[in-house]
C-alpha cells in the first residue's frame, strides 16, 4: 500500500476518533470522508465505514471510492457515500468531508431554518448564512443533490432534520468549521429562547469576510509595531 494512502487512512481514523471524543458524533453516527488516489493511482477518496462504531475501526477498515462510485475493501462505504462523492467531485477546493449529527446542529436542523448572520463567525463558514437543505432520505441521491445547492459558496450546511455537513481543503480544517458550526448553533438557540438576535448587516459581513482573508496567516516580512 502506498504511504500517502496509508497516512490517509490513519488521519481518517483519527479525525473520526476525535469527533466522537469531542462529542460531536456518538456511537455510529455521522461519517468522514478525505481525497485520496488508490493504490493503482486513480482518483478517488476514503470514506468511514457503514454502521460501525469508531472505537471498534482500524485504519484498513477506512472504505476507498472511485468517482464512478465503486468502492473496495472488506467494508461497506458509509451509507452516506453519495452526498461525499458528488461534493469531492463538484467542489474541487475541497478535500475532506465531515458529517455530523452533534446536539445542536441536529436541533437547529429540526426547525428547517438558516442560520443567519447574528455573530460574525457565521462568515467562517463562507457567506453571510449557513442554510439548511430541505429534508431528503439518508442516503439518498436526492439528499446529496439538496446537501450540494446548500453548499453552494458554503464550507458548511444543515440538513433537515438530520444534522450538519463541513468541508475543508484539510481534514483538520475540516474539523474546524464543525467545531465552530456546532458552537453557533448552541449560542443561536440560546438566543432565540431570550428574543430575536440582531442580524449583520450584508455590508458587516462582507466587511468580515475580507479580514477573515488573512484569518490564521503568517506575518509577512514587515516588521510589526509594538506597543512596548
Amino acid at each position: 500500500m502506498p504511504q500517502i494512502l496509508k497516512n490517509a487512512r490513519e488521519q481518517l481514523l483519527s479525525i473520526s476518533q476525535q469527533l466522537n471524543c469531542l462529542g460531536l458524533n456518538r456511537g455510529t453516527s455521522g461519517n468522514v470522508s478525505v481525497r485520496a488516489s488508490g493504490e493503482a493511482g486513480l482518483p478517488g477518496f476514503l470514506i468511514t465505514p457503514s454502521g460501525m462504531a469508531v472505537e471498534k475501526m482500524t485504519p484498513t477498515d477506512m472504505v476507498w471510492m472511485d468517482f464512478a462510485g465503486n468502492a473496495e475493501g472488506g467494508r461497506q462505504p458509509s451509507s452516506e457515500w453519495r452526498f461525499h462523492l458528488d461534493i469531492l467531485q463538484h467542489k474541487p477546493e475541497a478535500n475532506a468531508v465531515i458529517h455530523t449529527h452533534s446536539m445542536f446542529a441536529t436541533t437547529l436542523s429540526t426547525l428547517r431554518l438558516d442560520i443567519p448572520a447574528f455573530h460574525y463567525m457565521i462568515a467562517l463558514a463562507g457567506g453571510d448564512s449557513i442554510r439548511c437543505a430541505p429534508y431528503a432520505l439518508f442516503g439518498s441521491q436526492q439528499l446529496s443533490d439538496k446537501a450540494l445547492l446548500a453548499l453552494q459558496d458554503r464550507k458548511a450546511c444543515l440538513l433537515a432534520n438530520h444534522g450538519m455537513i463541513a468541508i475543508g481543503e484539510t481534514l483538520e480544517k475540516a474539523l474546524n468549521i464543525t467545531q465552530e458550526v456546532e458552537t453557533l448553533c448552541e449560542q443561536y438557540l440560546c438566543a432565540l429562547q431570550v428574543g430575536k438576535p440582531f442580524i449583520l448587516s450584508q455590508q458587516e459581513m462582507l466587511e468580515v469576510q475580507e479580514k477573515f482573508k488573512g484569518y490564521g496567516a503568517w506575518k509577512n516580512s514587515a516588521k510589526v509595531k509594538s506597543n512596548s
